[in-house]
């Protein structure tokens, strides 16, 4: 037991912080995006003084970093064949937004990326560090580099016009609808 009585060790206390901080960070990024979001509204949603945040993350910038270290979860495409690749990206990405799309912290970024360069920064780093290799397992490394960016195109076109701008056309349609409709669309890319 520590001094405090809690039974808990310092750092889980301040890795329980740290987490607190990082939730509210997502929460209000996705409800107001980078620019409007501030770091005393994060800590005030956090239940915190405002310099409580900085020791953590050191300026905004890099509390948005963490909040949102996205990893796609992409699996290994090597032996992919061709024909079974597009349709796979397609289920992959809406298998992500369907479960938590309001959450998600790629739509979070998607979001930011639109009006502010660090965030359109960090878009681009992701997917230049998890979509083209991905692909190349498949497709080969020259072939991917060049793909990448067009599926990428695709992929969060879907996920701006259906989960951020909710548009009804697309919305009304059934995932298995949006897989049929989108997946030639994706294999004329490739």
């Amino acid at each position: 037991m520590n001094l405090d009585g809690e039974g808990t060790a310092p750092e889980k206390r301040s890795d329980r912080t740290k987490s607190t901080i990082l939730r509210a960070a997502r929460e209000r990024l996705a409800a107001q995006g980078y620019d409007r979001t501030t770091i005393r509204g994060v800590a005030a949603d956090a239940g915190i003084d405002p310099s409580m945040v900085m020791p953590y993350f050191v300026n905004k910038a890099k509390l948005f970093d963490a909040a949102l270290d996205i990893d796609l979860h992409l699996p290994d495409l090597t032996g992919v064949p061709l024909d079974q690749l597009p349709r796979m990206l397609v289920r992959l990405f809406l298998d992500r937004w369907e479960n938590d799309p309001t959450g998600d912290a790629l739509l979070v970024l998607l979001r930011s990326a639109v009006t502010n360069d660090h965030a359109a920064a960090r878009m681009r780093e992701i997917f230049a560090a998890q979509v083209a290799p991905a692909l190349a397992g498949a497709l080969g490394q020259e072939l991917a580099a060049q793909r990448a960016g067009l599926v990428s195109a695709q992929l969060l076109g879907l996920g701006l016009t259906r989960y951020l701008l909710r548009l009804p056309a697309v919305t009304a349609l059934s995932t298995q609808e949006i897989e049929d409709a989108l997946t030639p669309a994706i294999q004329a890319v490739l």
